[in-house]
Protein backbone atom coordinates (compact mmCIF):
# COMPACT_ATOMS: atom_id res chain seq x y z
CA UNK A 1 0.00 0.00 0.00
CA UNK A 2 2.93 2.46 0.78
CA UNK A 3 4.06 1.85 -2.80
CA UNK A 4 0.71 2.39 -4.21
CA UNK A 5 0.49 5.96 -2.42
CA UNK A 6 4.08 6.59 -3.18
CA UNK A 7 3.21 6.41 -6.60
CA UNK A 8 -0.12 8.07 -6.42
CA UNK A 9 1.32 10.68 -5.18
CA UNK A 10 4.66 10.50 -7.69
CA UNK A 11 2.15 10.47 -10.62
CA UNK A 12 -0.75 12.72 -9.73
CA UNK A 13 -3.16 9.79 -10.16
CA UNK A 14 -6.33 10.66 -8.80
CA UNK A 15 -7.38 7.54 -7.06
CA UNK A 16 -7.14 5.54 -4.37
CA UNK A 17 -5.96 1.61 -3.87
CA UNK A 18 -9.44 0.97 -2.76
CA UNK A 19 -10.82 2.19 -5.65
CA UNK A 20 -8.38 0.69 -8.10
CA UNK A 21 -9.59 -2.49 -6.24
CA UNK A 22 -13.41 -2.02 -7.31
CA UNK A 23 -12.51 -0.91 -10.68
CA UNK A 24 -10.56 -3.89 -11.14
CA UNK A 25 -13.52 -6.65 -9.26
CA UNK A 26 -15.77 -4.40 -11.94
CA UNK A 27 -13.97 -5.26 -14.79
CA UNK A 28 -13.93 -8.72 -14.05
CA UNK A 29 -17.56 -9.11 -13.53
CA UNK A 30 -18.45 -7.42 -16.58
CA UNK A 31 -15.89 -9.94 -18.45
CA UNK A 32 -17.82 -12.55 -16.94
CA UNK A 33 -21.29 -11.40 -17.37
CA UNK A 34 -20.97 -10.83 -20.68
CA UNK A 35 -19.43 -14.26 -21.70
CA UNK A 36 -22.82 -15.79 -20.18
CA UNK A 37 -24.33 -13.29 -22.38
CA UNK A 38 -22.37 -14.21 -25.22
CA UNK A 39 -22.86 -17.69 -24.70
CA UNK A 40 -26.85 -17.31 -24.47
CA UNK A 41 -27.19 -15.20 -27.74
CA UNK A 42 -25.18 -17.68 -29.62
CA UNK A 43 -27.74 -20.74 -28.64
CA UNK A 44 -30.13 -18.39 -29.44
CA UNK A 45 -29.34 -18.40 -32.96
CA UNK A 46 -28.05 -21.74 -32.96
CA UNK A 47 -30.70 -23.31 -31.91
CA UNK A 48 -34.59 -22.44 -31.82
CA UNK A 49 -36.69 -21.59 -28.97
CA UNK A 50 -39.10 -23.80 -30.76
CA UNK A 51 -38.80 -26.69 -33.49
CA UNK A 52 -41.53 -29.07 -34.28
CA UNK A 53 -42.78 -31.73 -36.74
CA UNK A 54 -46.31 -32.57 -37.48
CA UNK A 55 -46.88 -35.49 -35.38
CA UNK A 56 -50.67 -35.75 -35.53
CA UNK A 57 -51.02 -35.91 -39.23
CA UNK A 58 -49.50 -38.87 -40.89
CA UNK A 59 -45.86 -37.69 -43.24
CA UNK A 60 -46.78 -38.06 -46.81
CA UNK A 61 -44.09 -39.84 -49.14
CA UNK A 62 -41.67 -38.10 -50.94
CA UNK A 63 -42.96 -34.86 -49.00
CA UNK A 64 -40.39 -32.81 -46.86
CA UNK A 65 -40.52 -32.65 -42.73
CA UNK A 66 -42.18 -29.34 -41.78
CA UNK A 67 -40.40 -27.86 -39.27
CA UNK A 68 -40.26 -24.13 -37.46
CA UNK A 69 -38.45 -21.49 -35.05
CA UNK A 70 -38.66 -19.16 -33.37
CA UNK A 71 -36.47 -16.25 -33.02
CA UNK A 72 -37.50 -13.09 -31.20
CA UNK A 73 -41.01 -11.79 -32.28
CA UNK A 74 -40.45 -13.57 -35.47
CA UNK A 75 -41.52 -17.75 -36.31
CA UNK A 76 -40.05 -19.24 -39.35
CA UNK A 77 -41.56 -22.04 -41.55
CA UNK A 78 -39.34 -24.42 -43.26
CA UNK A 79 -39.29 -27.65 -45.38
CA UNK A 80 -36.77 -29.60 -44.27
CA UNK A 81 -33.98 -26.93 -45.41
CA UNK A 82 -32.97 -23.64 -44.14
CA UNK A 83 -34.96 -22.06 -46.57
CA UNK A 84 -37.59 -19.75 -44.94
CA UNK A 85 -41.21 -21.17 -46.78
CA UNK A 86 -43.18 -18.33 -44.82
CA UNK A 87 -42.98 -16.88 -41.25
CA UNK A 88 -45.33 -14.66 -39.13
CA UNK A 89 -44.84 -11.88 -36.73
CA UNK A 90 -46.03 -13.12 -33.01
CA UNK A 91 -47.27 -9.89 -31.54
CA UNK A 92 -49.38 -9.58 -34.90
CA UNK A 93 -50.17 -12.77 -36.17
CA UNK A 94 -52.77 -12.12 -39.18
CA UNK A 95 -51.08 -9.37 -40.46
CA UNK A 96 -48.58 -9.38 -43.73
CA UNK A 97 -45.03 -8.37 -42.71
CA UNK A 98 -43.00 -9.76 -45.84
CA UNK A 99 -42.71 -7.24 -48.62
CA UNK A 100 -43.68 -9.42 -51.56
CA UNK A 101 -46.55 -10.74 -49.56
CA UNK A 102 -47.63 -7.47 -49.21
CA UNK A 103 -47.26 -6.90 -53.04
CA UNK A 104 -49.15 -9.91 -53.43
CA UNK A 105 -52.45 -8.60 -52.27
CA UNK A 106 -51.76 -5.59 -54.82
CA UNK A 107 -55.00 -6.51 -56.35
CA UNK A 108 -56.91 -4.31 -54.32
CA UNK A 109 -55.70 -1.10 -56.27
CA UNK A 110 -58.27 -2.38 -59.28
CA UNK A 111 -60.99 -3.64 -57.20
CA UNK A 112 -64.05 -2.17 -55.81
CA UNK A 113 -62.77 -1.74 -52.03
CA UNK A 114 -66.70 -1.48 -50.93
CA UNK A 115 -67.39 -5.01 -52.28
CA UNK A 116 -64.16 -6.60 -51.03
CA UNK A 117 -65.57 -8.94 -48.61
CA UNK A 118 -68.13 -10.27 -51.43
CA UNK A 119 -65.51 -11.65 -53.51
CA UNK A 120 -63.60 -14.82 -53.44
CA UNK A 121 -60.01 -15.52 -53.05
CA UNK A 122 -57.80 -18.38 -53.32
CA UNK A 123 -54.39 -19.53 -52.45
CA UNK A 124 -52.48 -21.84 -54.50
CA UNK A 125 -49.59 -23.01 -51.88
CA UNK A 126 -50.67 -22.01 -47.77
CA UNK A 127 -46.78 -21.41 -47.38
CA UNK A 128 -47.28 -19.58 -43.33
CA UNK A 129 -50.65 -19.06 -44.23
CA UNK A 130 -50.30 -15.00 -43.99
CA UNK A 131 -52.40 -14.47 -47.63
CA UNK A 132 -55.03 -17.02 -46.33
CA UNK A 133 -55.49 -14.94 -42.71
CA UNK A 134 -55.27 -12.21 -44.04
CA UNK A 135 -57.89 -12.13 -46.63
CA UNK A 136 -60.25 -14.62 -44.70
CA UNK A 137 -59.58 -11.85 -41.16
CA UNK A 138 -59.10 -8.44 -42.48
CA UNK A 139 -61.13 -8.70 -45.55
CA UNK A 140 -63.64 -10.94 -44.60
CA UNK A 141 -63.29 -12.78 -48.13
CA UNK A 142 -64.66 -16.46 -48.94
CA UNK A 143 -60.92 -18.19 -48.91
CA UNK A 144 -60.18 -21.45 -49.84
CA UNK A 145 -56.49 -22.66 -50.10
CA UNK A 146 -54.87 -25.52 -51.79
CA UNK A 147 -51.85 -27.41 -50.01
CA UNK A 148 -50.24 -30.29 -50.98
CA UNK A 149 -48.38 -31.19 -47.68
CA UNK A 150 -50.67 -31.80 -44.87
CA UNK A 151 -48.12 -31.24 -42.61
CA UNK A 152 -48.07 -27.78 -43.79
CA UNK A 153 -51.85 -27.59 -42.84
CA UNK A 154 -51.37 -28.94 -39.57
CA UNK A 155 -48.40 -27.03 -38.34
CA UNK A 156 -50.15 -23.56 -39.70
CA UNK A 157 -53.21 -24.60 -37.34
CA UNK A 158 -51.20 -25.35 -34.51
CA UNK A 159 -48.16 -22.52 -34.21
CA UNK A 160 -49.39 -20.13 -37.01
CA UNK A 161 -52.70 -18.98 -36.07
CA UNK A 162 -54.56 -20.48 -38.89
CA UNK A 163 -58.25 -20.72 -38.15
CA UNK A 164 -60.51 -23.79 -38.33
CA UNK A 165 -62.55 -24.08 -41.02
CA UNK A 166 -65.73 -22.05 -41.60
CA UNK A 167 -68.24 -21.04 -43.83
CA UNK A 168 -65.93 -18.62 -45.53
CA UNK A 169 -62.43 -20.64 -44.99
CA UNK A 170 -61.44 -23.67 -46.62
CA UNK A 171 -58.18 -24.93 -46.60
CA UNK A 172 -57.73 -28.49 -48.65
CA UNK A 173 -55.19 -30.74 -49.31
CA UNK A 174 -54.37 -31.17 -53.11
CA UNK A 175 -52.14 -30.38 -55.94
CA UNK A 176 -52.46 -26.99 -57.34
CA UNK A 177 -52.20 -28.36 -61.08
CA UNK A 178 -54.97 -30.43 -60.38
CA UNK A 179 -56.87 -28.07 -58.79
CA UNK A 180 -56.89 -25.55 -61.38
CA UNK A 181 -58.72 -27.95 -63.39
CA UNK A 182 -61.95 -28.28 -61.52
CA UNK A 183 -64.90 -27.17 -62.48
CA UNK A 184 -66.34 -26.22 -59.32
CA UNK A 185 -64.21 -23.05 -58.92
CA UNK A 186 -64.46 -21.78 -62.81
CA UNK A 187 -65.26 -18.40 -63.33
CA UNK A 188 -65.60 -17.99 -59.38
CA UNK A 189 -62.10 -16.71 -58.03
CA UNK A 190 -61.33 -12.86 -58.19
CA UNK A 191 -58.03 -13.57 -56.80
CA UNK A 192 -55.90 -16.28 -57.15
CA UNK A 193 -52.55 -15.86 -55.31
CA UNK A 194 -49.96 -18.73 -56.09
CA UNK A 195 -46.77 -18.58 -54.32
CA UNK A 196 -45.78 -22.50 -54.83
CA UNK A 197 -42.34 -23.82 -54.08
CA UNK A 198 -40.06 -26.27 -53.37
CA UNK A 199 -38.41 -27.49 -49.92
CA UNK A 200 -35.23 -25.81 -52.50
CA UNK A 201 -37.30 -22.68 -53.65
CA UNK A 202 -35.06 -22.83 -57.18
CA UNK A 203 -37.85 -21.88 -58.89
CA UNK A 204 -41.54 -21.79 -59.44
CA UNK A 205 -43.70 -25.61 -59.07
CA UNK A 206 -45.82 -24.81 -61.93
CA UNK A 207 -44.58 -22.48 -64.48
CA UNK A 208 -45.82 -23.21 -68.19
CA UNK A 209 -48.77 -21.91 -70.44
CA UNK A 210 -50.51 -24.81 -69.90
CA UNK A 211 -51.20 -24.17 -65.86
CA UNK A 212 -51.67 -20.31 -66.76
CA UNK A 213 -54.22 -21.35 -69.26
CA UNK A 214 -56.11 -23.35 -66.16
CA UNK A 215 -55.72 -20.52 -63.80
CA UNK A 216 -57.32 -17.83 -66.09
CA UNK A 217 -60.68 -20.11 -66.54
CA UNK A 218 -60.99 -19.86 -62.47
CA UNK A 219 -61.22 -16.35 -62.90
CA UNK A 220 -64.14 -13.71 -63.22
CA UNK A 221 -64.23 -11.73 -65.76
CA UNK A 222 -62.55 -8.84 -63.19
CA UNK A 223 -60.41 -11.43 -61.37
CA UNK A 224 -56.86 -11.51 -60.99
CA UNK A 225 -54.03 -14.08 -60.68
CA UNK A 226 -50.94 -13.10 -58.74
CA UNK A 227 -48.26 -14.63 -58.91
CA UNK A 228 -45.25 -14.96 -57.02
CA UNK A 229 -41.30 -15.16 -59.07
CA UNK A 230 -38.55 -16.15 -57.37
CA UNK A 231 -35.34 -18.81 -57.53
CA UNK A 232 -31.99 -19.25 -58.90
CA UNK A 233 -33.31 -21.80 -61.62
CA UNK A 234 -36.33 -18.94 -62.33
CA UNK A 235 -36.33 -17.22 -65.78
CA UNK A 236 -38.33 -14.04 -65.42
CA UNK A 237 -38.75 -13.37 -69.13
CA UNK A 238 -39.66 -16.82 -69.94
CA UNK A 239 -42.34 -17.53 -67.16
CA UNK A 240 -43.30 -13.35 -68.14
CA UNK A 241 -43.74 -14.68 -71.95
CA UNK A 242 -45.78 -17.86 -70.77
CA UNK A 243 -48.31 -15.55 -68.73
CA UNK A 244 -48.71 -13.38 -71.86
CA UNK A 245 -49.76 -16.34 -74.02
CA UNK A 246 -52.43 -17.06 -71.65
CA UNK A 247 -53.59 -13.74 -70.51
CA UNK A 248 -52.59 -10.95 -73.01
CA UNK A 249 -49.73 -8.72 -73.35
CA UNK A 250 -52.25 -5.87 -72.13
CA UNK A 251 -53.24 -7.56 -69.05
CA UNK A 252 -50.08 -8.07 -67.32
CA UNK A 253 -48.76 -5.64 -64.67
CA UNK A 254 -45.25 -6.06 -62.51
CA UNK A 255 -43.85 -4.76 -59.81
CA UNK A 256 -39.80 -4.26 -59.25
CA UNK A 257 -38.21 -7.16 -57.78
CA UNK A 258 -37.95 -6.88 -54.36
CA UNK A 259 -34.33 -6.55 -52.24
CA UNK A 260 -34.73 -10.47 -51.53
CA UNK A 261 -35.39 -10.93 -55.44
CA UNK A 262 -39.16 -12.07 -55.61
CA UNK A 263 -40.56 -10.31 -58.90
CA UNK A 264 -45.02 -10.37 -58.40
CA UNK A 265 -46.95 -10.18 -61.33
CA UNK A 266 -50.61 -9.23 -61.83
CA UNK A 267 -52.33 -10.91 -64.46
CA UNK A 268 -56.11 -9.75 -65.34
CA UNK A 269 -58.46 -11.93 -66.71
CA UNK A 270 -60.03 -8.18 -68.34
CA UNK A 271 -57.35 -5.60 -69.18
CA UNK A 272 -57.39 -3.06 -66.77
CA UNK A 273 -55.86 0.82 -67.72
CA UNK A 274 -56.47 2.66 -64.90
CA UNK A 275 -54.81 6.59 -64.08
CA UNK A 276 -52.88 7.43 -62.03
CA UNK A 277 -54.46 10.08 -59.87
CA UNK A 278 -57.09 6.88 -59.86
CA UNK A 279 -54.21 4.92 -58.00
CA UNK A 280 -53.29 6.82 -56.04
CA UNK A 281 -56.82 7.56 -54.09
CA UNK A 282 -57.14 3.85 -54.35
CA UNK A 283 -53.91 3.15 -52.32
CA UNK A 284 -54.99 5.79 -50.04
CA UNK A 285 -57.77 4.24 -49.71
CA UNK A 286 -56.73 0.88 -48.64
CA UNK A 287 -54.55 1.96 -46.26
CA UNK A 288 -57.16 3.59 -44.34
CA UNK A 289 -58.99 0.36 -44.13
CA UNK A 290 -56.65 -2.56 -43.62
CA UNK A 291 -52.43 -2.60 -43.11
CA UNK A 292 -51.10 -2.50 -46.05
CA UNK A 293 -48.27 -0.21 -47.25
CA UNK A 294 -49.94 0.29 -50.87
CA UNK A 295 -49.52 4.20 -51.78
CA UNK A 296 -45.54 2.53 -51.77
CA UNK A 297 -46.49 0.33 -54.37
CA UNK A 298 -47.00 2.32 -56.40
CA UNK A 299 -43.48 3.86 -56.51
CA UNK A 300 -42.51 -0.14 -58.19
CA UNK A 301 -45.69 -1.62 -59.99
CA UNK A 302 -46.51 -0.62 -64.10
CA UNK A 303 -47.27 -2.24 -66.85
CA UNK A 304 -45.06 -5.07 -67.94
CA UNK A 305 -43.01 -3.68 -70.97
CA UNK A 306 -43.67 -6.74 -73.77
CA UNK A 307 -40.76 -7.39 -75.50
CA UNK A 308 -41.68 -4.74 -78.69
CA UNK A 309 -40.75 -2.13 -76.26
CA UNK A 310 -37.18 -3.35 -75.99
CA UNK A 311 -37.52 -3.99 -72.34
CA UNK A 312 -35.95 -7.19 -70.88
CA UNK A 313 -34.83 -9.21 -67.30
Amino acid sequence: MDLWNRMTSDFGLPFTSLEIIYALMACVLSVLIGTVLAKKQARAFSTPKHKTTNTTAPHPKNLPTVTFVDYGDMRFLHLGTPSVQGSMKLSKPFDIHLEYLQRMMGWLLFTDLNNVRNLYAMQLGLGAASLTKFCHHHLDMQTTAIELNPQVITTCRQWFHLPPDDSKLQVTIGDAAEAVTQPQWFDKVDALQIDLYDQEADSPVHDNEAFYADCRQLLTPQGCLVVNLFGRHMHFKQSMDKLAQSFGKDALWTFKPTYAGNTIVLAFRTPRTPDKQALRLQAQAIEERWPLPATKWLKSLAPYPMASSGASR
